[in-house]
């Protein structure tokens, strides 16, 4: 029986209808596998992942494999998205036995769910030296049968890995010396030619981005600053951007950011959305203005969920093939724009008779700008109209507290650095939703989908992203709702999620307890539960005077110290947030009556001249202050007026939008 008919999961859904007796993650299908003594069979995967589906296809839509499977385990199929600290534990397992990890994973458990097999892919036949999965059930069903003794050892050894591992090693403060330390580092590991970090394949090093933003801005690092402006351009330049449509696929398959695997997140984009927007004011660079938009409107446009959140993924594959919805060829262009036209584009774009991609095919990329502007906006609006008709790729529209928070938070700045309300409105809504549906009186949970939430708890990345989306909303809107809400989530995070050696816990102290509590403190394709806590408690302090939120912020960066120095690559937000501790963060108040439009240009200035990770919030003079950093703050020779503070120290209030940006550049 397959019980994965009412998931909310779109990934488990789309396994519903398998001949495997799934089930969802619970403590039953475990009591299931003691009392019929068979091993749990664990598969773990994502919507919008390319090779999940392949072995769906092979293995789990096989009547044969799934009598095998049924047979000899209990089978369990986990959305990694859905439940990212199952996922955790079993790929660090994973990761352990085979040297690396990856999607879909396959591991197999005793009914006490001690993993004893770990592996990834497997294909239905042998083939490129890997053994055909139903072999593989087979000699697993013969080990846990006839030597039971071998498998409790491997598994016993695993357990222990696993707690042991959750060691952390203190350093001390992530200071201005560990930070430039970082950025040689990096610089060791920079691809000066292709931008980005190693070779292929190529991440989009966002997080890392960002603290190369806030170095460059605060210590005028030229290694920094060209580090930065290289990958930014190179990212947005290459075809691993959507050129007709904005957005950013998962990643670069090769060096030179030609060929990405075509699945696009709502955490890259979110994050990619917040770094070019901040990069594109903070250096008036056109590129990062345009891409921002670009990036917004996707998010706007393909990702916004009916609700008000935001769908988790579009899918790489389009009719069973991957990147068909975004590749072209010449003829195609031809076909659609005409002679003339279509030979200009394929030129600007570099679509080519021998292709870039597979079958003749190109990915789209835009190295230099065009020469005739007006002439590229009328073929892209052409070239969009005609994708529109091909098969749209499929959507993954469960909405994920943790990267909604994320997208809140950059709609938000980029809605006030760019002018876009829209923006500013989108976050709100985002926001609302979250509030309605995912907080259950105490219990905040992780996702929802067509309004109505799942049954699994929030972890601390969702505590931190939603957090610090909702200070960035705030000081957006000047609204104290978003503060409150914010503050409760960081109080519940403090209580339930902290370590005693000052870091954090991946999941709550009173979460339902696994073969070990996950804690990984390093950032990968989303911010670390701890990176995304500790922005948000240094916004927190800053806002609000709050030793407590600041004191747990320095522990935790402390507890991060080693990673950020061995592997910055890893610690990217971790960096970013030591760089607003370093700078104060700076605090800027802005008060004036609503409408004043010297407080408007105030609030302006300050947005665009503070150092990113500031704190920006604008009031009413008067006793009814949003926020304590408010709170005393009156007009100067009754105009609006703006206070700067660092460190503790204030500078006098200035009315004058120059003087302003005098004393917000240090000079």
């Amino acid at each position: 029986m397959n019980r994965l008919a009412h998931a909310t999961s779109p990934y488990l859904l789309q396994h519903k209808d398998n001949p495997v007796d799934w089930w969802e993650w619970s403590e039953e299908p475990f009591v299931e596998a003691r009392e019929l003594d068979k091993p749990v069979l664990l598969s773990v995967g994502y919507a919008a992942c390319h090779w999940c589906h392949v072995m769906a296809h092979e293995s789990f839509e096989d009547p044969a494999t799934a009598a095998l499977m049924n047979e000899r385990f209990v089978n369990v199929k986990v959305d990694r998205e859905e439940r990212p600290d199952v996922d955790a534990v079993y790929m660090q397992a994973t990761t352990a036995m085979t040297g690396h990890g990856g999607w879909p994973m396959t591991v197999v458990t005793t009914p006490d769910g001690e993993p004893f097999f770990c592996g990834t892919y497997f294909p239905d036949e042998p083939r490129h030296g890997q053994p055909a999965f139903r072999d593989v059930l087979v000699a697993l069903s013969d080990a846990w049968r006839d030597r039971r003794g071998e498998v409790a050892a491997v598994a016993a050894d695993v357990r222990e890995h696993l707690r042991s591992g959750l060691a952390m090693e203190a350093g001390d403060d992530l200071d201005d010396e560990a930070l430039k330390g970082a950025v040689r580092t990096l610089a060791r590991e920079y691809d000066a030619s292709a931008g980005g970090f190693g070779g292929a394949p190529k991440f989009p090093p966002t997080m890392v981005l960002e603290f190369l933003l806030r170095h460059a801005a605060r210590t005028r690092s030229p290694n920094a600053s060209g580090m930065l402006h290289g990958t930014l351009e190179a990212m947005a330049r290459g075809g691993m951007y959507d050129q007709l449509g904005g957005g950013f696929a998962r990643y670069s398959v090769d060096a030179g950011w030609v060929v990405p695997h075509f699945e696009k997140m709502l955490y890259d984009n979110a994050q990619l959305l917040g770094v070019y927007a901040r990069w594109g004011a903070r250096t008036d660079s056109a590129l990062g203005r345009r891409v921002a938009h670009e990036t917004a409107r996707f998010l706007l446009d393909e990702l916004g969920t009916p609700g008000g959140g935001f769908a988790s993924a579009l899918d790489a594959d389009t009719e069973g093939v991957e990147g068909r919805f975004y590749v072209w060829t010449p003829a195609q262009l031809h076909d659609v724009l005409g002679e003339d036209d279509g030979a200009w584009v394929a030129g600007l774009l570099g679509v080519t008779a021998e292709g870039t991609f597979e079958e003749g095919a190109s990915t789209l990329q835009l190295r230099s700008d065009p020469d005739d502007p007006e002439r590229w906006e009328r073929v892209r609006r052409s070239l969009l109209e005609a994708r529109a008709a091909r098969t749209r790729p499929a959507r993954d529209d469960k909405v994920v507290a943790a990267w909604n928070g994320l997208a809140i938070g950059s709609l938000a700045e980029a809605g006030t650095l760019l002018g876009a309300t829209e923006y500013v409105d989108a976050a709100a809504r985002a926001a609302q939703l979250l509030l309605d549906v995912h907080l259950d009186g105490d219990r905040f949970l992780r996702v929802s989908r067509d309004g109505r939430a799942g049954r699994h708890a929030a972890v601390l990345e969702d505590h931190g992203c939603v957090a610090s989306g909702l200070l960035a909303l705030g000081q957006a809107t000047g609204e104290r709702r978003w503060f409150d809400a914010a503050g409760r989530l960081l109080d519940g995070a403090l209580e339930r999620f902290t370590a005693d050696d000052g870091g954090f816990f991946d999941t709550a102290a009173d979460a339902e307890a696994l073969v070990a509590r996950p804690r990984d403190p390093s950032d990968n394709a989303s911010p670390s539960g701890l990176s995304a806590t500790v922005h948000a408690l240094l916004t927190w302090a800053a806002l609000t005077g709050s030793g407590r939120h600041r004191s747990a912020a320095e522990a935790a960066l402390r507890s991060v110290r080693t990673l950020a120095e061995r592997a910055p690559r890893f610690a990217g937000w971790s960096l970013a947030a030591a760089e607003a501790a370093l700078g104060g963060p700076v605090e800027v108040a802005v008060v004036g009556e609503a409408g004043d439009p010297l407080r408007d240009e105030l609030l302006a200035v300050a947005r665009r001249s503070a150092l990113p990770g500031s704190v920006v919030v604008a009031g009413e003079p008067g006793p009814a202050a949003v926020v304590p950093l408010l709170e005393g703050r009156g007009l100067a020779d009754g105009r609006a007026a703006a206070y700067v503070c660092r460190q503790l120290v204030c500078e006098r209030p200035v009315s004058d939008p120059a003087e302003l940006r005098r004393q917000l550049s240090g000079r």
